[in-house]
């Protein structure tokens, strides 16, 4: 399948250019990236419950977003942080203090770490939304064995925007990095998909539209 394919220089001028020049929301880019990995979840089947674990930054925030919809839909869903709250700025920020007042169940695993265990071991799905498309290098504590306990899981695993650990432009993979069964990335597909351990680490590519008109892609695709 043919894929519109985006760096993540690339990707971050598109959302620059829409939020500041097209006067997009970052929240409703977000919103709109969350419902859609939510959708494409939905649509697959679940039979059972969905871990959510999220780091911080943007990737967290879809994430929140994501077990929102889920929880919509009349499913069992639960987040799972690997991160102190008081770090979360911005529109992850404020999707988390939305996700404060539903009935999703919100676990900081440094405080429970055996009910994190048993909630992703458990799931059916197993989303990870923990590093985004900005991040290089080795995953660092807690999310290196936060990775492993994904990795490690017999349920069906949903990469947010890439599998975290992948570095999204080069396809080369951390020591520790999230092997998913599909990955949901946004606006564009990422050179790294295609190339080197990107492959065997990203699964099915759904690349899902978040709302950004279709004349910017074009423009940076071009420049």
């Amino acid at each position: 399948m043919e894929f519109p394919v985006l760096s993540r220089d690339a990707i971050r001028k598109v959302d620059r250019i829409a939020i500041e020049k097209y006067g997009i929301s970052g929240l409703v880019l977000m919103e709109n990236a969350g419902r859609g990995v939510a959708d494409i979840i939905s649509a697959e089947g679940i039979r059972g419950p969905v871990a959510v674990c999220c780091g911080k930054g943007n990737n967290a925030g879809d994430g929140f977003v994501i077990a929102r919809h889920l929880e919509l839909g009349g499913h069992s869903v639960s987040v799972l942080l690997w991160s102190d709250p008081a770090e979360f700025r911005g529109d992850a920020r404020t999707n988390f203090e939305i996700l404060r007042h539903t009935d999703v169940p919100i676990v900081r695993v440094t405080e429970n770490p055996g009910e994190a265990e048993r909630l992703v071991q458990s799931a059916d799905w197993i989303v990870d939304a923990l590093l985004g498309t900005g991040v290089r290098g080795e995953p660092r504590p807690p999310l290196d064995a936060a990775i492993r306990l994904i990795n490690e899981s017999g349920g069906k695993k949903f990469a947010v925007d890439v599998p975290s650990g992948l570095d999204c432009d080069t396809g080369e993979a951390a020591s520790i990095c999230a092997r998913a069964d599909m990955t949901g990335t946004f606006v564009a597909a990422k050179p790294g998909f295609f190339q080197n351990d990107g492959p065997a680490m990203v699964g099915r590519i759904y690349v899902l539209q978040i709302g950004t008109p279709r004349k910017i892609v074009q423009e940076v695709s071009t420049s």
